[in-house]
């Protein structure tokens, strides 16, 4: 059957539970053709799950995989020209608390395998009818800022005086060495991200004299900046020095260019700058939406132009795996597509057609050699054993042919943890990151390690055969009850001191122990200390349910990154309210809180002493919309990035605020009502 995406729409709407009233979240498709449609089910798919125990009317939920969820209406149903079919579900896994949480693609699916894509309406709540969010939240440069010069992250120690007619570039001196890349770099990066400034020009175009001097006395990434009538001098030790140097001119020169009556250009004194913290991060995963080699290398530039030196890459998940593999290429001749009728339905929001796709060697290697040149060192994430549905179904014979039952993750994908007892699971591994390790010198590998259902393998003979050999028959018969029991009521199962949980550390010390023999050090989400058997000296983890974990887990000797989800979880939403755009489950972070939050407030020196840096942690599970990513992610990603950088006790949200207007935004879509700022 072929029928235009006009013919229908889908309209959802959302009623909160209150006080002797159910939640209820309707679905009304309307047939707006001039033909009627029979023998078909409404296929919808959008970050919120629909409970499969829920009571639905006005139809029946006859298929749900995680977010993805079909319902047939009544036998013999006949939807009419003109006319409106709703079926109302009384129950979600993952309820709504946002605009974005709705259904965000549908399509009809016929007997014959055919489909009629249906247009989608942002979900309404009952009772709210603000103007629904998208963009960037505007921060409009001050007539009068509290400091003269625009700089985010702010600098260590900012002497100037004066102010100089300001030029309308910059003239950047050949050199050689690391002055020469780092000029290069900066070059093309504010090339790429503001064409039309022309930041760097000849002397024969107006351009400034930049010189270059190097001093072996500062760390990495420090610089100087010296302010002259004539010319300006950059001092380093190091590339990325010198182009964190030029970086901090530019914004200089960008600010005063573009708001002169705010922003000046010094014409003498000093900038001596270094970071705060080590690591300054940025995750972004991929596996939920896909993103393509320019889109992650424009991201890459924004990092550099904040100054932040890791970009944390989520190449796998339940939804998808995005890296090309050799000895395994079904990863991504199945595993890497979704739509109807593939091994992977549409999920969050993708539509019935073939979508997705993957990162081949080539782009990797491409976008790490690019990354490096802008100081960024790419981190890949595999994230095992859990989340691993798409790979599953892609290598179906890792799985326990002997297997029973189920079990179910918190995102609603069934049996989605490769097996721990089986030798082909470590065969398969231990390929795969050969391959990897290859394509990413820095040779720092994430595992993921999180969210392992606490009946993971619970119906595996294998499994339980290993468990009982290791924490003892009563341990393995108390896991195997776990067998077909629902968990995941509340959030992610907490798994310490269950047979999950002892077959997990068997696995992960397996797997570290691998990595350390091919000289990588292993990085995971705080879970992998589950049964503290990975080696510390080689290991470190990203601490993201809360800030108490994180200070827990260096008490005892990691090695941490802190990503709180209150916090630095860009997919979390601004505010509380229905027209903000993004997830909810951890609460909410506006920029404010984003920047002021303390990462370490209360930790002791030897907690501290474990402290690695800090990461923003982008989820992508409402971001098919892009001018959603731009709502989430700026301007807290410049918020993170200077908490990472500028000292605790050098850091001013009102001059923060003042300066935010001026940093680059992914994509370009800012918030039309202007509200927020």
């Amino acid at each position: 059957m072929t029928v235009s995406s006009r013919a229908f729409r889908l309209e959802t709407e959302w009623t909160p539970p209150a006080e002797g009233v159910p939640l209820a979240y309707a679905l009304k498709l309307s047939n707006r053709s001039s033909e009627p449609v029979s023998g078909f089910r409404l296929c919808v798919s959008g970050p919120a799950r629909i409970d499969p125990a829920a009571k639905i009317e006005g139809g029946s939920l006859v298929e749900r995989l995680s977010n993805h969820s079909e319902f047939a209406p009544p036998s013999g149903f006949v939807l009419e020209p003109g006319a409106t079919w709703t079926v109302t579900v009384h129950g979600l896994s993952y309820p709504l608390r946002h605009w974005s949480d709705g259904a965000a693609s549908a399509y009809l699916a016929f007997a014959d395998g055919s489909t009629a894509q249906v247009g989608v309406a942002a979900t309404l709540a009952r009772g709210d009818n603000a103007p629904l969010k998208r963009g960037s939240v505007v921060y409009p440069v001050p007539a009068s800022a509290p400091v003269s010069v625009s700089v985010i992250p702010w600098p260590a120690e900012v002497k100037i005086a004066g102010r100089a007619p300001t030029p309308p570039g910059l003239a950047l001196e050949s050199q050689e060495g690391p002055a020469s890349a780092a000029t290069a770099s900066f070059a093309a990066l504010a090339e790429a991200l503001f064409p039309g400034d022309a930041l760097v020009r000849p002397v024969t175009e107006g351009g400034l004299p930049v010189a270059f001097e190097p001093d072996e006395a500062l760390p990495g990434e420090a610089y100087r900046l010296d302010f002259a009538p004539n010319g300006v001098v950059v001092t380093a030790h190091s590339e990325a020095g010198y182009l964190y140097g030029l970086i901090t001119l530019g914004q200089i020169l960008r600010g005063a260019l573009r708001h002169p009556a705010t922003f000046l250009f010094p014409a003498s004194g000093r900038i001596a700058d270094a970071p705060a913290l080590g690591w300054r991060g940025t995750h972004l995963d991929v596996s939920r939406q896909f993103y393509s080699t320019g889109e992650i290398k424009a991201l890459i530039r924004i990092l550099a132009w904040n100054k932040m030196n890791r970009f944390h890459w989520h190449l796998s998940d339940d939804e998808a795996w995005r890296i090309e593999i050799d000895a395994y290429p079904a990863l991504t001749e199945v595993a890497a597509w979704r739509g109807h009728g593939f091994a992977l339905p549409p999920l969050l929001g993708t539509g019935p057609q073939k979508t997705g796709g993957y990162y081949t060697k080539a782009a990797i290697r491409e976008i790490v050699a690019y990354a490096k040149s802008l100081g960024v060192t790419v981190v890949p994430e595999i994230d095992i054993p859990g989340h691993c549905y798409a790979m599953l179904k892609a290598i179906p014979e890792l799985r326990d042919p002997g297997e029973s039952g189920e079990y179910f993750s918190v995102q609603g994908f069934p049996n989605n943890c490769l097996n721990p007892a089986r030798e082909e699971t470590y065969s398969v591994l231990e390929t795969i990151f050969n391959e990897i390790i290859a394509l990413f010198p820095d040779r720092i590998i994430h595992i993921g390690a999180d969210e392992v259902p606490i009946g993971a393998w619970s119906g595996s003979p294998i499994a339980l055969a290993r468990l009982e050999s290791v924490a003892g028959k009563p341990a393995a018969e108390a896991h195997a009850r776990r067998n077909n029991v629902v968990t995941n009521h509340h959030g992610a199962d907490e798994i310490e001191g269950s047979g999950a949980a002892v077959l997990q550390a068997e696995f992960l010390a397996r797997i570290q122990k691998f990595l350390a023999s091919r000289g990588c050090i292993t990085g995971g989400w705080e879970e992998a200390a589950h049964g503290h058997v990975i080696d510390k000296a080689k290991v470190y983890l990203v601490g993201w349910r809360n800030h108490e974990i994180s200070a827990a887990l260096a008490g005892e000797g990691y090695d941490i990154v802190v990503s709180p989800g209150q916090a630095y979880y860009l997919d979390m939403s601004q505010a509380t309210d229905w027209s903000e755009p993004g997830a909810g489950w951890a609460g909410y972070s506006s920029p404010e809180k984003t920047y002021r939050f303390d990462p370490t407030a209360g930790w002791s020196e030897a907690q501290r002493a474990h402290f690695l840096g800090i990461q923003a942690c982008i989820w992508s599970e409402p971001m098919a919309d892009r001018a959603i990513f731009d709502r989430l992610v700026f301007p807290r990603l410049s918020a993170i990035a200077e908490s990472g950088w500028t000292r605790a006790c050098d850091k001013s949200w009102e001059r923060f605020r003042s300066i935010a207007g001026l940093m680059p935004i992914l994509y370009g879509w800012q918030d039309a009502s202007g509200e927020g700022a």
